[in-house]
């Protein structure tokens, strides 16, 4: 399946669009609005909850089209594990302009509610049984849902695809 890409900017109607799609899904969805924070750990405190809480969606690139990803916080994707769950030999991350076009969300707001074209999603199996606080289509805000619930709503693939995180330096 190729999913069409325009290189366009978000498109306004995001928000209404995120609201649309949760509401199609019966996906009851919390979303708040929250300060900027400069690390993980930083945003947990903020939201009050755990870092693994918080879920960051990334679109993948494959021979196809393109995958979401649900890494929880304090983890990364391991390419292994998420070309093996996938069935593919290469797996790639697109740039920001190629997520913005594929998803109409800009990184740090990427979410699979409401992106412009449905996109198959892959979610990393700690984050079920959960709340979880993920990109809400805009800054300044993120989206609190069940994580089962969210996994049910788009058919995701569950399965170990993360490594936890290496520290940096």
């Amino acid at each position: 399946m190729t999913t069409p890409v325009d290189n366009s900017a978000p498109d306004s109607d995001g928000p209404d669009r995120f609201a649309a799609d949760a509401a199609a899904r019966g996906l009851a969805v919390e979303v708040v609005e929250r300060p900027a924070a400069n690390s993980l750990h930083e945003a947990a405190d903020l939201l009050g909850i755990e870092p693994g809480d918080i879920v960051k969606t990334l679109v993948v690139k494959r021979h196809d089209g393109f995958l979401l990803a649900l890494i929880p916080g304090g983890r990364s994707i391991a390419w292994k594990k998420l070309r093996s769950v996938v069935g593919v030999n290469k797996l790639s991350m697109p740039d920001a302009s190629v997520a913005l076009a594929a998803t109409g969300y800009e990184r740090g707001t990427i979410t699979p509610i409401g992106t412009l074209t449905p996109l198959p999603v892959f979610a990393d199996e700690r984050i079920l049984g959960r709340r979880i606080a993920l990109g809400a289509g805009r800054h300044g805000a993120s989206a609190f849902v069940d994580a089962d619930a969210l996994v049910a709503a788009y058919g995701a693939v569950v399965a170990d695809i993360t490594d936890e995180e290496q520290p940096r330096g």
